[in-house]
């Protein structure tokens, strides 16, 4: 036929002709369905809890769970006080000190709250041991007593970098507090809560106090804080620039409008989805709708801009323009969102649970915008007026000069481009996977300036934790045992950037002493297994309720735990640190101390390098399936298998660029290539549909092929990509280093793939197809002859 319609009917015919004979039968069951879907959006709630970012199985994740199993929980909340003078012992700075100890016993759930006031200071008084609070009355405290108890503190190994600084200039109240699992998602921000209302109240009691509060449980509430100002602010901002790239494009009312219902439905039906599914929603996850807004414009635009131009330039009817649209678009549409799905979903093979619900919340949108696209958009604009006048001179598009300059520099483009791409994947070399996940938290955080303070000033918040086993019941009392122990704490002490060890040899040397007199003479670990075991049992009845040696000492007493506290470390910095002392205990420990380190820390140690692993298998998997649908959608082998180039490159050029300006991959990035596989793939469907469709149905040569799919789809491919660039870069304007590094990463990408579709896959298809087109000519000028 003329207009290069087979004489077939495709489905994309099917589908448009009964959409626009029964329009308003569409919009409502489309409707109708979003809601049902939508109204599981009632059931989603925020994950308050950073092992959210650990699946059941993590190894580093049990290690912990079981390690917290056998000792106290160590979920904390860390008051960090800061007098203005710079002086911590003084009658008014202790007494805040005393006060908001007590008030921090009220805390929910809390179990236990140590500070410098309630330190359980021991002394030895004839053949008694006395164990008493070291702060009792402050501001009774006379200037001999403040600088006695001063010394006592800052020469005590369990306080000093731990709850006073060495300069006493900042102390410290920790509470720690054990949920009870009933409902997470309510418990963490009732301690948030009274933790700050504790703090407001701490302000104006004492106002030459200034307070931070960090520890685990601030970490934990600013996910869903973090996640909660993201929407507030990329959504909205999302919604503008497509208003306005939609506006460029399509210069219609109509148009816009109703791909902003498309859009918003599509948000609806996927978040109410995940709602039924009891996704909890965190950081990564719940940037889904900026997402889904970013990727599912595209559909709307492609049907969008081949309807008008059949209006405008063809001549069509309304509903005429409204098939043929369907028509061209419906498989590359249909393809480029389920391999958009596809390259999401395999986020759930990935270590990280909310990359995993980010993956099936977008693939879902995704999917939901797909089938409103061909269905309710098209039911909306046949019924919508639609301005679209009349002009049967096609004009010179920026698509078409772009599309001249690349067949006439094809041979340039195609060997220049091949340089720029092979020196770019030559830096991938340069990246490092590597991660500091408390600056996951940019400085608008309170949870981030309160522990970069309190690092710079008292503490760590990183921590190591370590059961080490005595080999039999009771057998913490052994003095070989605990010499062993006191080895590995004084190697971890001489470690750079390890600001505290907490060990129970401390305390066993110090009862030695107190039960000697006080002499320091004996501050040594006691060489008698039963004396050992006596004053930790005369120890242990001295102590009030809450402060027991539970969070030391496991049940049995064949077990105790040393925790360590570090300056903020890398990933790789851990691991190292990890690993070194892992060969200490190998060679110096007994065999029942062999032990791995566990925290957080080292689960978020370990994450970023075991998610990037899993997830270029995923990837490379999924690849392999969506070539195997180019190969079956574009009916050719050599066409399925050449998308590869145009579809792996962009990330790996990506990556490559990414070592030379950056360098540091971590969490964020392991899912870069998953979330970019899907969507640069889309680029190349609709560029080689559009080259094939000139091919097959208007015989037309390679350049030609090339000059019609740059006319028909090139301001389209452009359009989106603007959009999916400014959508990503909204992303990267997240506080949350996570989203804003995949975002920033995925435009970069996407930048990329845009460029290779336009400057170097046209001139790998004409160079490919060339003694094609060679014998073509030489065929039709004989037949001519």
């Amino acid at each position: 036929m003329d207009n290069g319609i087979p004489s077939k009917r495709e489905i994309g015919v099917v589908v448009g002709e009964w959409v626009t004979r029964h329009p308003w039968s569409v919009i409502v069951l489309s409707i109708i369905v979003v809601l049902l879907a939508g109204s599981g959006g009632r059931f989603l709630v925020f994950d308050t809890d950073y092992r959210a970012f650990f699946s059941e199985e993590n190894p580093q994740m049990m290690a912990f769970e079981e390690l917290q199993d056998n000792y106290t929980k160590n979920d904390n909340v860390m008051f960090v006080l800061a007098p203005k003078d710079g002086k911590v012992f003084t009658p008014q700075t202790l007494e805040a000190v005393v006060w908001l100890t007590e008030q921090s016993w009220q805390v929910p759930y809390s179990i236990r709250v140590d500070s410098i006031s309630n330190f359980q200071y021991t002394r030895g008084e004839q053949d008694d041991l006395i164990v008493e609070d070291l702060v009792a009355d402050p501001l009774s405290l006379s200037n001999v007593d403040l600088k006695r108890i001063e010394g006592i503190a800052l020469s005590e190994p369990r306080l000093l970098n731990k709850l006073i600084s060495n300069r006493s200039h900042v102390t410290g109240v920790n509470v720690t507090v054990q949920y009870p699992g009933v409902n997470q998602a309510a418990e963490v921000p009732e301690v948030v809560k009274f933790v700050r209302n504790v703090t407001t109240q701490l302000r104006e009691r004492y106002p030459q106090l200034d307070v931070y509060l960090s520890g685990q449980v601030m970490m934990g509430i600013s996910f869903p804080e973090g996640s909660q100002k993201d929407l507030s602010t990329l959504i909205p901002a999302m919604l503008l620039i497509i208003l306005i790239a939609l506006w460029i494009l399509l210069r219609g009312l109509t148009g816009v409008f109703s791909t902003l219902i498309l859009l918003l439905l599509s948000i609806i039906a996927a978040m109410g989805l995940a709602g039924w599914a009891r996704i909890g929603l965190t950081g990564p996850s719940a940037t889904a709708p900026v997402i889904i807004l970013t990727l599912a414009v595209a559909d709307s635009v492609h049907f969008l801009s081949t309807m008008l131009h059949e209006m405008r330039v063809n001549g069509r009817e309304k509903v005429d323009a409204i098939v043929e649209s369907l028509r061209v678009n419906f498989q590359p549409i249909f393809l480029t969102s389920l391999t958009t799905a596809i390259g999401f979903l395999t986020m759930n093979f990935g270590e990280v649970p909310p990359f995993a619900h980010l993956g099936n919340i977008v693939a879902a949108g995704v999917m939901t915008a797909f089938v409103l696209s061909v269905t309710f958009l098209p039911a909306m604009m046949s019924l919508l007026p639609v301005r679209a006048k009349q002009n049967h001179k096609d004009k010179v598009l920026l698509a078409d000069r772009i599309a001249e300059f690349v067949i006439n520099k094809r041979r340039g483009l195609f060997w220049g481009m091949g340089v720029v791409i092979v020196f770019l994947i030559a830096f991938i070399p340069r990246n490092e996977l590597n991660d500091v996940f408390v600056e996951y938290f940019d400085e608008t955080f309170a949870f981030r300036r309160a522990t970069d303070f309190m690092n710079e000033n008292l503490t760590g918040i990183y921590d190591l934790h370590y059961s080490l086993g005595a080999g039999e019941d009771e057998g913490i009392s052994d003095p070989n045992f605990l010499q062993k122990v006191e080895d590995f704490a004084n190697w971890y002490r001489q470690q750079p950037r390890v600001v505290h060890v907490s060990v129970i040899t401390d305390t066993f040397k110090r009862l030695n002493k107190n039960l000697h007199a006080d002499d320091e003479a004996f501050y040594r670990l006691p060489d008698d297994r039963q004396l050992a075991a006596q004053y930790l049992l005369l120890y242990e009845m001295s102590l009030p309720y809450g402060l027991d040696l539970n969070n030391e000492i496991n049940i049995g007493r064949s077990a105790t735990k040393m925790s360590i506290t570090t300056e903020t470390l890398s990933t790789n910095e851990i691991l190292k640190l990890t690993s070194d002392a892992r060969a200490w205990l190998k060679e110096n420990g007994l065999p029942s101390m062999q032990a791995e380190g566990s925290s957080s820390t080292v689960m978020f140690a370990h994450i970023g390098s075991r998610n990037i692993k899993a997830m270029l298998t995923a990837a490379a998997g999924a690849m392999v399936l969506i070539s195997l649908i180019l190969v079956v959608a574009l009916r050719s082998v050599k066409f399925g298998l050449l998308s590869l180039i145009p579809n792996l490159v962009p990330a790996a050029m990506g990556f490559g660029l990414w070592g030379l300006i950056n360098g540091q991959v971590g969490l964020a990035l392991s899912v870069v290539a998953s979330i970019t596989l899907g969507v640069i793939v889309d680029d190349t469907i609709h560029f080689m549909s559009k080259y094939l469709r000139a091919r097959r149905e208007r015989g037309l040569a390679g350049p030609e092929a090339v000059r019609y799919a740059f006319h028909t789809v090139g301001t389209a491919l452009l359009v989106t990509t603007v959009v999916l660039t400014a959508g990503f870069f909204v992303l990267a304007q997240s506080h949350f280093k996570v989203n804003s590094d995949m975002g920033l990463m995925t435009a970069i990408t996407i930048v990329i793939a845009l460029v290779v579709d336009f400057l170097f896959l046209p001139p790998l298809l004409m160079k490919l197809e060339e003694k094609k087109d060679e014998i073509s000519d030489t065929a039709g000028a004989r037949a001519a002859a």
